[in-house]
């Protein structure tokens, strides 16, 4: 595998296969499961994202594959790049792109920077294990808010409530959410579809916290899997204890196997819920996406849930408030002194 002609003690300054950055290292964490994790530093920060499909234009990923393993995972593919393949190397070849706080703060300080919305958790998850070791996301938090940038973030994690502080401080000067994707509460199916993930009832209390605390928080239980979390009875669980918390949203969004994760998870289907094949063959097949009947089914499963008005949650709405006001000082234009000669 072209792994092998880029260790570190072999030479030092070639880029990973697929990534055109700097080697900086390469060690295993016996503590992680036997992950192997490749330190990089990354020529940016800030991702563009094409086109106008999507609520952001802007996006940060200090990590290429994720050691949550989740069996569903749309980002799979994107190992294939490095010469990996998309199923046991996404989950146990891990790039840190070590450099990404300093790099993201000098892109967020340069005049043309308009402060538009940056989005983290749109490929792999910020606040995977790693995090918790390498702490990256605090100094970017940081930046953020030196530059007053609109920030959303959807994890997996209650890690996520480490930073909370940092959070309440972008808060102040910036719009900011933390979402969780919470697929299910059943003990088996999250184990079976998301083995290394935090607890998804520790993440329901991240909702609360955060939300109590003043920042935004929703919940979208994602993905939903025909024949799997799909029960209405496991979903309305997931809905209630997501609006006792004080979500902002709950959607739900079906199933889809893009080429890649699509092979992973059609393999662990036939591992532990073969009878379940038959149905996804009809299904996926020569697409990724279910067909529209059945992605109305599931999104109908997912009700609207009543936005709190718990008076827990009234700092969010004075954050907001003065986030407003600070906006609406900022734009007023300055009165000149009156000159008399």
């Amino acid at each position: 595998m072209r792994w092998d002609s880029q260790k570190v003690d072999r030479d030092k300054g070639r880029s990973l296969p697929g990534l055109d950055v700097e080697r900086v290292r390469t060690f295993d964490a016996p503590e992680a499961l036997g992950i192997n994790f490749h330190e990089v530093r990354a020529k940016s920060a800030l991702n563009k994202v094409p086109g106008d499909y999507l609520p952001f234009n802007w996006t940060v990923n200090a990590f290429r594959g994720c050691a949550h393993a989740c069996v569903y995972c749309f980002a799979r593919n994107t190992h294939t790049y490095l010469d990996l393949d998309a199923g046991k190397d996404f989950e146990r070849e891990i790039v840190v792109k070590v450099n990404v706080p300093e790099l993201l703060r000098a892109e967020l300080a340069k005049p043309s920077w308009k402060r538009e919305l940056v989005a983290f958790g749109t490929n792999t998850d910020p606040y995977q294990w790693a995090e918790g070791k390498y702490e990256l996301m605090p100094p970017m938090i940081e930046a953020l808010q030196e530059t007053e940038t609109p920030t959303s973030i959807l994890t997996k994690s209650s890690l996520v409530t480490r930073d909370l502080d940092l959070y309440l401080e972008l808060a102040e000067v910036a719009d900011v959410s933390v979402n969780f994707s919470v697929p299910t509460l059943d003990e088996k199916i999250w184990r079976q579809t998301e083995p290394h993930t935090p607890h998804p009832r520790k993440r329901l209390e991240a909702v609360a916290a955060f939300n109590e605390a003043g920042i935004p928080s929703g919940v979208l239980v994602a993905p939903l899997m025909p024949g799997i979390n799909d029960s209405p009875e496991l979903v309305e669980e997931i809905v209630s204890i997501a609006e006792e918390a004080g979500a902002t949203f709950v959607n739900g969004i079906a199933l889809h196997l893009r080429p890649g994760v699509k092979e992973v998870f059609m393999s662990w289907l036939s591992a532990a819920r073969p009878d379940l094949v038959p149905r996804y063959d009809g299904l996926y097949q020569d697409r990724a996406y279910a067909p529209s009947a059945e992605r109305k089914r599931i999104g109908s499963l997912v009700r609207t849930p009543n936005l709190s008005h718990d008076p827990r949650y009234s700092r969010r709405a004075r954050l907001e408030a003065r986030r407003r006001e600070r906006e609406a000082a900022a734009a007023k234009p300055e009165v000149g002194q009156t000159k008399l000669f």
